[in-house]
């Protein structure tokens, strides 16, 4: 390929790319979503802001005075990282439980079909034992060739 002269020549445009393995990163999220729908998170974070505010409001060495911004940026980007963590762990719970219903819908579908089976086996059951022969049945032909045979032996 022969490069022009009285054309710009394109570049490729140079990216950066992060390599992670996503499983992961899904579990380590899922973890940290666990973790935020705790009661522990709760009273952690309520002892740090506490603390926060104490030592900016009582002590001399404030480094976040009165409208406590520092304070604010750092609830923003706690939140900012939450928010999509926890988004992530529930796609990821949703897309388990999707697989999860498949599977016992196949198994429901696949017990079903077993109980049909077993229904119109049960039905052929009855109908040959309705017409198998029973002892009781057995024991009165016999009677009946008995007799018979009685009369034609007396009747000769």
């Amino acid at each position: 390929m022969t490069d022009r002269l009285d054309q710009p020549r394109e570049l490729a445009p140079v990216r950066l790319r992060i390599h992670y393995d996503p499983e992961a990163f899904g579990q380590l999220s899922e973890r940290i979503a666990r973790f935020l729908g705790t009661a522990r998170f709760i009273v952690y974070m309520t002892v740090f802001i506490a603390i926060w505010l104490v030592w900016n409001t009582v002590f001399p060495a404030r480094f976040d005075p009165y409208p406590f911004i520092f304070l604010t940026l750092m609830l923003s980007l706690q939140a900012s990282y939450s928010a999509p963590l926890i988004l992530l762990a529930q796609n990821r719970q949703a897309d388990r439980d999707r697989v999860q219903y498949e599977q016992d819908r196949i198994a429901a579908a696949r017990t079903q079909a077993e109980i049909d089976y077993l229904t119109r086996e049960i039905a052929d059951l009855r109908l040959a034992i309705r017409e198998m022969a029973t002892r009781d049945y057995i024991r009165a032909e016999f009677q009946r060739l008995r007799e018979e045979l009685n009369e034609r032996g007396s009747g000769s």
